[in-house]
């Protein structure tokens, strides 16, 4: 298919909002047609989602079209399809619940504020270039964390599936039967058939001509008729006593946004094999869900069924986006009469399918296998996520993985502080180093560093400390192979030099590292009676040659003797 050029207005235009090079490549008519794909996919599940949610399907509608148009616009992916999704969904149903619990007036414009601060905390996230370290989460973490939304999901929408009604109703069996119905028809649809006719679709058609046939004393509830006209902005500002609690449901929406949109977006990356610049999808996202909380939508992020079908279809650009969002409220304008019809059921069925599928199964079947650690943690977070907070889930999560990760680099790195001395030494030394110190017995003790200095690494540096006797007059500190030192660690080494130097010991540090180097000064490390030498050679060199002729006192720590100055080379 031939690529088209926008006018030029339209082309002045985008390059003011967006970075040209995402729209380098040229429209395509595979971004349109991407686009239409997109928008059939996306109409069930937006209907789905904002019924889920507690504020209706208009709210999913709404959020559907803003999010996906407004990312598309300013986000930093070439292709990337934004809309609600299951994660938002979930936790905006608890944010709803306890928030029109809290305030019954008020309640529904406090959860349309937390959607709004939502996306200006997603915004900060971007400015502060953050996008790199959000998805940096133990997978352990994030395969339970999601399967456990999905378990959530499952287990709030069966209930919708099969007719019971806020308890009073326990079982109906037309809608049991087209909830199930649609349930298994979404479970059994061949894969094949998705690229032409995607099984989300077919369920709300096979519900619409079920309320079609059995007509108005079907007994099914339905969505019904849908608010008419364009929504208009709407800003609540809610009572000063909620706002710590408003506050954190809006950073805790825009973590999870932000984590669904960059591990979608990396998805994306692959299957183009483009790249996405994080910040800048962050800030994009951020402006979409403050618009879609303006308006009365629901907050969305990266949607991997939808960017998948969209990248299937060929689309390479963000038109893609643009074309969904023109298609949803076309479709919305024509086709509103049928879509009240729907019935209730389908969309629990159809949420319930949502469930089944973010559950992560590819590693849950396999988790005990790679790692025990992994597969305890996956257990955890999953069922702290179902049955006390998904907060809690996360956090616990993370510290626990940390903790393990942190007792793995100490265990690890227990080696990599070590003592060298001419009489068994338990590391490598040159012959030339050999033959240098051993002119000067036990008077050089060489203290070897390498690998990251971190708070995990001190119980080695201090057992390494006790070798600094009092019979040892020059202590050399190896930092030639550490790339960054903690700040536990250079408090230690502090103590450990300032130690030396209260004993009369002659302290020489070796490093070449600017960045290690930074951290010495920061810490008075490189004052005028602590040598600097940026190799162990030149450091043995000058300590043998101080035990013959005893440096003076403030000398300069740049200070680097040459072959005069020391010994001959052997």
């Amino acid at each position: 298919m031939r690529d088209i050029e926008l006018p030029g207005v339209f082309r002045s235009t985008a390059n003011r909002l967006l970075t040209p090079e995402r729209f380098s490549r040229g429209a395509s008519l595979r971004d349109l047609f991407g686009g239409v794909t997109a928008a059939v996919i996306s109409l069930p599940m937006a209907l789905a989602f904002g019924t889920v949610s507690g504020l209706g399907p208009q709210a999913g509608l709404y959020g559907a079209v803003i999010v996906g148009f407004v990312a598309a616009v300013t986000g930093g992916s070439r292709v990337l399809i934004s809309e609600p999704t299951g994660p938002m969904t979930v936790m905006m149903t608890a944010i709803v619940a306890h928030t029109v619990a809290a305030d019954p007036a008020a309640g529904f414009g406090t959860v349309f504020t937390i959607i709004i601060l939502a996306g200006l905390f997603q915004i900060v996230f971007g400015l502060l270039r953050l996008g790199r370290f959000i998805t940096m989460m133990p997978y352990g973490v994030i395969s339970g964390f999601m399967s456990g939304i999905g378990v959530l999901l499952i287990v709030q929408q069966v209930p919708g599936m099969v007719g019971t009604v806020d308890g009073t109703v326990l079982f109906s069996p037309r809608e049991a039967a087209v909830g199930l119905g649609v349930l298994v028809l979404l479970l059994i649809y061949p894969s094949r058939l998705k690229r032409y006719m995607p099984s989300h679709l077919v369920a709300v058609l096979l519900g619409l001509a079920v309320s079609a046939v059995l007509g108005d004393d079907s007994g099914l509830r339905t969505i019904g008729a849908l608010p008419a006209g364009v929504p208009v902005p709407r800003l609540f500002l809610p009572a000063w006593s909620l706002l710590p609690g408003v506050l954190v449901d809006a950073a805790l929406l825009a973590l999870l946004g932000s984590i669904d949109t960059l591990l979608t977006a990396t998805i994306a990356d692959n299957l183009t094999g483009t790249l996405h610049d994080s910040d800048r999808e962050l800030t994009g996202q951020g402006l979409a869900n403050m618009f879609s909380g303006l308006f009365g939508g629901l907050p969305g992020a990266g949607a991997t069924m939808g960017t998948v079908v969209a990248v299937h279809s060929g689309a390479r650009t963000p038109v893609v986006g643009i074309a969904r969002a023109g298609v949803l409220v076309a479709a919305v304008a024509l086709l509103a009469p049928g879509i009240a019809v729907i019935p209730l059921a389908v969309l629990s069925a159809i949420a319930v399918k949502v469930g089944i599928d973010i559950l992560d199964w590819s590693f849950l079947g396999r988790a005990h296998r790679i790692s025990r650690s992994t597969t305890a943690i996956m257990y955890l977070v999953l069922a702290l996520t179902v049955f006390v907070d998904l907060v809690v889930a996360v956090g616990v999560g993370v510290f626990i993985a940390n903790i393990l990760t942190i007792d793995r680099l100490s265990r690890a790195t227990r080696t990599q502080v070590t003592t060298i001395s001419v009489a068994g030494d338990p590391v490598y030394l040159s012959d030339h180093e050999r033959e240098l110190l051993s002119a000067a017995g036990d008077q050089v003790l060489i203290l070897e560093m390498s690998g990251p200095m971190i708070f995990g690494v001190a119980q080695a540096l201090a057992r390494e400390r006790a070798a600094l006797t009092p019979d040892v007059r020059v202590l050399i500190v190896d930092l030639a192979a550490v790339p960054l030192i903690g700040t536990t660690i250079a408090l230690l080494l502090e103590n450990v030099v300032n130690s030396a130097r209260a004993n009369g010991t002659q302290v020489i540090l070796v490093s070449s590292s600017e960045l290690v180097r930074e951290k010495l000064a920061r810490h008075d490390l490189l004052s005028p009676d602590v040598q600097l030498q940026p190799d162990r050679i030149a450091a043995v060199r000058f300590a043998v040659a101080s035990l013959k002729d005893p440096p003076v006192s403030g000398s300069s720590t740049s200070h680097i003797p040459s072959e005069a100055d020391t010994l001959p080379a052997l």
